[in-house]
């Protein structure tokens, strides 16, 4: 009693603690950028849309019920499902006992992935929520029919798990493809398949796919396509290990052990609801692992294996158990060091000064990072232009962030590579929101500079002239020192005549990002504009303009890099260097910029390389 009391204590506590800081995050966490598009898809609700069913939709829209425009109310139903899963989890290991079954839900809830879960309003909240509930009716019903009774709370739950996978994501496959080949597996599986009441729950599952279905007949198959051929690439790589090395951090190396010698109990000495967790979680494990070598690399896909780990940690104090308490209480601290990091970060992502220091990093969290900068420059710059004025902007991340700021579900949106590459394109044009480059009234055109390669951002702004025409003077909006860069456009309802002037490109070569300086500094780059060419170009510190460069020595190599697309006149004389002296007593970080006039007169800033300037003694403050 003693024991189990402990145990529910301790799990009680950590719940509650942890819950306390997910709400923290979830509040102040800005909005990512899948989530506004899910909210975008809660405003025009449907069975399905392009990328999913149309479960997530339907919570955030929800949740928004209850506070329109507020970030923590669109994120609150999944907070919610994040919060009961250990729940779940601790019904599913009853068998182990009272005490043990609170380990499992403590275990739940410290585990980096399970812990954090509900923080996004994400669809694999409600999948793994489904899958803990497969789980849990599967368990209920083996053991009942290994006593020759029958568990109505197993069909119950199964077919919750399987009817809110359905409506969940694609991805959900695996679950039902896994659950079922262990079923077949297991002969008391075997008998399960063979009774009416466990097919009404699948058959109530089934019927959970048919929008899905529905939606994918009438449009080509495109959300299968995209979910199963086009973003994967089906061919060896070598990112299979890097995605190894991923899952063991997160697992944590001692529990992850703990985990792979609980697929140990698969075997046929160990107890039947012992064996359906053990077989679950191993063969999903498996699998996951083999598609890391195979499938998607360039998107997200750490949390996929999340399903399998649930299964394993049922098991894990079993495990542990077996071990001595010192490498017992090893693991509980890596767990707690691992929930700790996983915490600390959305914490940091959360404060503008850790975006804007990170900002010249691989680390930057772009998807996070400048919204709110960012509407309210487009706020500032309509209320300059006429009313009525038509927000467009140039990709799907874009007008749903904006879309979610002005509370408008409907900012039309330009073709972009970026809406084919997430699978939103099809989805735009079934609402009726894809540009295509038509006047007629005013426009301010939003383009995400930041959005594509840098060396095909001059092609990108072709394009735009293309589509629009001549472009008028770029209004550019930097965030975290030029991580993100905006290009706003005042568009007229006609389209003028003459040459299209595109906004400056330019590179800072010398000095590279996080050099260590001394007093003089050597500052080397280059600078290009369309049509107009660059007239001058000077020199900033932190903001400050230092020393005009100067310009118009030979770089070949540019017309290579931005694929010979460059219609600068001085081409290739279009590189720029100076010597600036750093202020006196200037010690640490300081930040490199230009201010670039064109030819026509107009002036663009760009942030260039962050640098150190190191003490007399040669230290670096």
């Amino acid at each position: 009693m003693q024991a189990e009391r402990r145990a529910r204590v301790t799990f009680l506590v950590v719940w509650a603690l942890l819950g306390a800081i997910k709400l923290l995050i979830a509040a102040r966490l800005p909005l990512f950028v899948d989530e506004a598009f899910y909210w975008q898809e809660s405003r025009h609700l449907a069975w399905a849309y392009s990328d999913l069913p149309g479960l997530t939709a339907w919570l955030i829209g929800l949740g928004s019920m209850f506070g329109a425009g507020q970030v923590l109310a669109l994120r609150a139903p999944f907070l919610l499902l994040g919060a009961a899963l250990p729940w779940l989890m601790i019904a599913a290991a009853r068998p182990l006992g009272a005490a043990r079954a609170w380990q499992v839900g403590t275990l739940v809830a410290l585990f980096p992935l399970s812990g954090l879960l509900g923080v996004l309003a994400l669809p694999d909240v409600p999948m793994t929520f489904a899958a803990a509930c497969c789980l849990l009716g599967g368990a209920r019903l083996l053991q009942a029919q290994e006593q020759g009774e029958r568990s109505a709370s197993g069909v119950l739950w199964l077919a919750l798990g399987l009817v809110l996978g359905g409506l969940s994501h694609y991805r959900f496959v695996a679950v039902i493809a896994v659950g079922f080949v262990v079923l077949l597996l297991l002969p008391q599986g075997r008998a399960l398949l063979r009774q009416r009441r466990v097919w009404l729950a699948i058959g109530a599952g089934a019927l959970a796919w048919l929008p899905l279905l529905w939606w994918n007949l009438h449009h080509g198959e495109a959300g299968w396509r995209f979910q199963f051929v086009d973003r994967h690439p089906w061919a060896l790589h070598a990112d299979g290990f890097r995605f190894l090395l991923i899952q063991a951090l997160l697992a944590t190396p001692l529990l992850g052990l703990a985990l792979l010698l609980a697929i140990g109990r698969g075997g046929r000495r160990h107890p039947l609801w012992q064996r359906w967790f053990a077989l679950t979680g191993g063969v999903l494990l498996v699998g996951y692992f083999v598609l890391g070598f195979v499938a998607d690399a360039e998107r997200v896909s750490f949390h996929w294996p999340l399903p399998a780990w649930l299964a394993l940690l049922v098991l894990a104090p079993l495990v542990l158990a077996g071990w001595s308490r010192f490498w017992r209480v090893a693991t509980g601290a890596l767990l707690v060091l691992a929930m700790g990091t996983a915490v600390a970060l959305p914490l940091a992502v959360g404060l503008p000064q850790v975006r804007s220091a990170l900002a010249a990093s691989s680390f930057y969290p772009e998807n996070f990072s400048g919204w709110d900068h960012i509407a309210t420059a487009v706020r500032e710059r309509l209320a300059t232009l006429p009313p009525g004025t038509r927000v467009v902007a140039d990709n799907f991340k874009l007008g749903a962030q904006l879309g979610f700021a002005f509370d408008d579900p409907d900012i039309a949106v330009l073709d972009h590579p970026l809406n084919h590459h997430h699978g939103r394109a099809r989805q735009l044009a079934l609402w009726n929101l894809q540009h295509e480059g038509e006047r007629g009234q005013w426009q301010l055109l939003v383009v995400g500079a930041s959005d594509v390669k840098f060396s095909a951002l001059l092609a990108h702004y072709q394009s735009l002239c293309a589509r629009f025409g001549p472009l008028p003077p770029v209004q550019m909006i930097e965030v975290d020192e030029g991580a993100r860069r905006i290009a706003l456009f005042a568009l007229p309802p006609q389209r003028p005549d003459g040459d299209c002037i595109t906004p400056t490109i330019a590179h800072v070569e010398v000095p590279e990002p996080g050099a260590q300086v001394d007093g003089q500094v050597l500052v080397r780059g280059w600078a290009v504009k369309d049509v107009a060419g660059i007239a001058k170009v000077t020199v900033l510190l932190d903001g400050q303009p230092l020393a005009q460069a100067d310009y118009g020595a030979s770089n070949p190599w540019v017309m290579q890099f931005l694929r010979g697309a460059s219609h600068d006149p001085n081409l290739p004389h279009i590189q720029f260097e100076t010597r600036i002296s750093l202020p006196e007593g200037s010690r640490g970080w300081h930040r490199i910029g230009l201010e670039l006039e064109g030819g026509d007169g107009s002036v663009e800033r760009w942030s260039g390389p962050r640098v150190r300037r190191a003490a007399k003694d040669g230290r670096v403050p």
